[in-house]
């Protein structure tokens, strides 16, 4: 059955198109594009987009994708540019191999150090050198879920705007504070704020049950696979371990950040 096509959907069929072009440059780089937009691909990031009150440049939808934008576009305002791609035109646009024919490019707000540190007391997780996009935006999403107040992305670290990145955030990173930072700008500028700094490493350091993650606090995970530097350990306040089996030589980085985010998020909560 045949879905008659919207009105507002403005038909384009060239793979050079601008807006097209925008849309692949910064699937494939990434990044957000020159002025600042992050690009996104399914129907449930573009829900997600949405209920975080973005603000959309441009929505594209697939031929065979038209019943979606039935649904999306009623929600998105009547300035945005809407466009209709043929499927092939889309499919060479995005990044996955199975497409939803759902895309757009998305405003996302400004954000600085101090819009990561509050409210108050400050519960911050530093990503430093996560390599992995996905384990990056499931700490991203972790970071959400516990309450915490901004994540701050250090040197070597991937993108918060690579597509697996922003699919594994699942929108968190539409509305918590994600920046960068130099981590030897980071430390002293935490510490004159009065955020206690505490590394997650696999062994050797004091066991999770031990430590108190309660006031201001800046949680760091390191690399997958080296961890911290070890001239960013011998900076820390303190250097904790979450105890597993013998049998596992280290948890998952996004699994470490996820237990340590979810103690201090308990310990907050406690009456």
């Amino acid at each position: 059955m045949s879905v008659e096509t919207s009105p507002r959907l403005r038909p384009v069929s060239s793979p050079q198109n601008s807006l097209v072009k925008e849309l692949r440059r910064a699937l494939s780089s990434g990044d957000l594009t020159a002025d600042g937009c992050c690009a996104i691909e399914s129907v449930r990031l573009v829900e997600e987009a949405i209920r975080s009150g973005l603000r959309f440049r441009a929505l594209f939808f697939a031929q065979s994708a038209q019943a979606a934008s039935r649904r999306l576009l009623p929600q998105i305002g009547a300035r945005v540019d809407t466009l209709l791609l043929p499927d092939a035109v889309f499919n060479s646009a995005v990044s996955t191999e199975s497409p939803q024919g759902v895309a757009a490019l998305v405003h996302l707000p400004p954000r600085t150090l101090g819009d990561a540190l509050r409210p108050a007391p400050p519960l911050v997780l530093v990503a430093a050198g996560i390599q992995d996009p996905g384990n990056l935006g499931t700490m991203i999403r972790s970071a959400e879920a516990f309450a915490a107040s901004g994540v701050v992305l250090g040197e070597k670290t991937a993108s918060a705007f690579n597509p697996k990145a922003v699919r594994a955030s699942a929108g968190s990173l539409f509305r918590l504070p994600v920046v960068s930072a130099r981590l030897s700008e980071l430390c002293p500028e935490l510490a004159r704020r009065g955020l206690r700094q505490v590394a997650a490493v696999s062994h050797q350091g004091t066991p999770l049950h031990q430590v108190s993650l309660d006031g201001p606090l800046a949680l760091f995970v390191g690399n997958e696979g080296a961890g911290l530097p070890r001239d960013l350990l011998a900076s820390m306040d303190e250097v904790v371990a979450v105890p597993h089996s013998s049998r596992v030589e280290s948890l998952n980085a996004a699994v470490a950040a996820s237990i340590l985010l979810y103690e201090a998020a308990r310990l907050r909560t406690l009456p």
